[in-house]
């Protein structure tokens, strides 16, 4: 055999053999942004324990390749979290779960101010092809029953309306469980956070 058929040959047979990860590019990593209220923030909770933190982890786990982005600001009403919506959901986002209104309905606001809010927001993010996750949450134990339906009536009318993915209650893992939540507070505790990620892992 002449040396270049021979030289062609190998090369062919080295790389029938060479691993997979050398015969393609680098796996992009999905980004996602969570914008959301003092449900999503954990700002209160040690750095790794997170809502954030905690679905990374678990979507890794599950062998995606993703990083989680925490964009949650405590206080935060849908109308704040418009404002900043743009600076905090950067163009190279691909997907953002929205948990914003349970702040709103601690406040009393208005369900159709924070729904004014929740649909600008959505719009945007699909105007910028970012996938969204839209999540709803338990009415506050300070709303009347007329509220408490309103507010209910808004997270679902938004997320049928615009065709996003859809969460119902973020908290539905800990709201009914004093164990699950910070004492004397609304917000989950690290036990209620993790409560959480494994209820919406599937849908995320």
């Amino acid at each position: 055999m002449r040396r270049r058929e021979f030289i062609i040959l190998a090369g062919a047979a080295a790389a029938t053999w060479l691993p997979p990860t050398a015969l393609c590019s680098e796996e992009r990593v999905i980004k996602i942004v969570v914008l959301g209220d003092a449900l999503a923030s954990g700002y209160y909770l040690p750095v790794g324990r997170r809502f954030s933190d905690r679905l990374e982890f678990a979507l890794k786990a599950k062998g995606q390749s993703v990083t989680v982005v925490d964009a949650s600001w405590g206080n935060d009403t849908a109308a704040r979290g418009l404002a900043r919506s743009n600076r905090s959901i950067p163009e190279d986002t691909d997907a953002a779960i929205l948990e914003l209104g349970a702040v709103d309905m601690v406040f009393g606001v208005e369900p159709t101010i924070t729904r004014t809010s929740l649909a600008a927001i959505i719009e945007n993010l699909k105007a910028r092809r970012i996938a969204v996750l839209l999540c709803g949450a338990a009415p506050h134990t300070n709303l009347d029953g007329e509220h408490k339906r309103a507010f209910a009536a808004m997270f679902s009318g938004l997320a049928s309306e615009y065709d996003v993915l859809f969460y119902p209650v973020f908290d539905d893992a800990f709201v009914s469980d004093p164990s699950l939540k910070e004492i004397g507070d609304f917000k989950p505790n690290a036990a209620g956070t993790e409560a959480v990620v494994a209820r919406i892992l599937p849908k995320v």
